[in-house]
């Protein structure tokens, strides 16, 4: 007991491999070169031996048993990786293609090829008392008729007042934009056939990428307005459609925010050198678009949820088709 263990510098190297008897057996006699051992009696030497066996036997077991178990769950997890290419990836894309079918249903412009005529709906914008009133009717995604009348702050006695006329509409950009974007991410998926078989993860997480781009890019069209200068209201397009036209420093303008149409009016002003304007705005809710909002998220939500799976697997790079000799669809 009173001896001072100083062992053999291979003896404490614990990061060689102990996978196989020959390597343990190749061990022991290194082990045996050691102070401790040379000072030990021949009769103690052969008992350590033993000790030491038997301690390597019960450590190469443990060593396989664990080997075995890290094989099963690897051969385990390649099984549902191929099902999840195989399967659950082109149910996910059908599941999609039907959410943003229904999606199409709800705008109110062809789609798809779809000839269903334009829906039509009408609106009323108030703030009271009297200082914004517009009566609006949408067509598709223009602003077909509205009247429009307003105060503004600095000339409350006044009464603007103009129009916009079916020959000349309000083109909602917005509602193009994001009815593009949904046409898009529906191709994505009908461009990819039935019986595709899917053979790597990033090949899955590429096609989910293009069809969430576009997932993105509607829904934040109709949530998030392009922001525009005054000075880029003033000269719009869209502005040409009033009749009679305002006087130079009022402006106004119609856009979508979430499921709400904006109305607002914007009066500049110069002080001191320094053009400002003061804001004013109705709104109103616009029940399809609502809809159309909550399937855009739905989509979202599902196309996110698979490829978070997908990137799950793709963090295993030896995972691929035909990895295994025999296919998990066999099983």
């Amino acid at each position: 007991n009173s001896i001072n263990h100083q062992f053999h510098r291979l003896a404490r190297d614990r990061s060689l491999p102990v996978q196989t008897m020959d390597c343990i057996i190749k061990k022991i006699p290194l082990m045996l070169e050691t102070p401790h051992f040379a000072s030990i009696a021949p009769t103690q030497i052969s008992t350590s031996i033993a000790e030491v066996a038997a301690v390597f036997r019960q450590l190469y077991k443990l060593s396989k048993k664990m080997a075995d178990s890290e094989k099963e769950e690897a051969a385990n997890l390649q099984m549902e990786f191929e099902w999840v290419l195989h399967e659950e990836v082109h149910a996910v894309l059908g599941q999609l293609h039907t959410i943003l079918l229904e999606c199409v249903r709800r705008f109110p412009v062809p789609l798809c090829g779809n000839d269903s005529p334009l829906k039509q709906d009408k609106f009323v914008l108030t703030v009271p008392p009297e200082q914004l009133k517009c009566i609006v009717t949408l067509t598709g995604d223009c602003i077909s008729h509205a009247d429009i009348t307003f105060k503004v702050q600095r000339q409350q006695n006044v009464t603007h007042r103009t129009s916009i006329q079916n020959d000349n509409p309000w083109k909602l950009q917005q509602v193009q934009d994001a009815g593009n974007h949904l046409q898009q991410a529906i191709l994505h998926i009908e461009n990819i056939d039935k019986d595709y078989i899917f053979k790597s993860s990033e090949e899955v997480l590429h096609v989910l990428g293009c069809i969430l781009g576009c997932l993105q890019r509607g829904r934040s069209s109709l949530i998030v307005p392009r922001k525009r200068t005054i000075d880029d209201l003033m000269k719009s397009r869209n502005m040409k459609s009033l009749a009679p036209c305002l006087p130079e420093d009022l402006a106004i303008s119609f856009y979508i925010q979430s499921h709400k149409l904006i109305f607002a009016v914007y009066q500049l002003s110069n002080v001191h050198g320094t053009m400002k304007f003061d804001t004013h705005q109705a709104e109103c809710s616009i029940p399809w678009l609502n809809e159309v909002l909550v399937l855009f998220t739905v989509a979202l939500q599902l196309c996110q949820q698979l490829k978070d799976k997908i990137c799950v697997f793709s963090q295993y790079k030896d995972f691929s088709i035909g990895s295994r000799s025999q296919s998990a669809l066999s099983w």
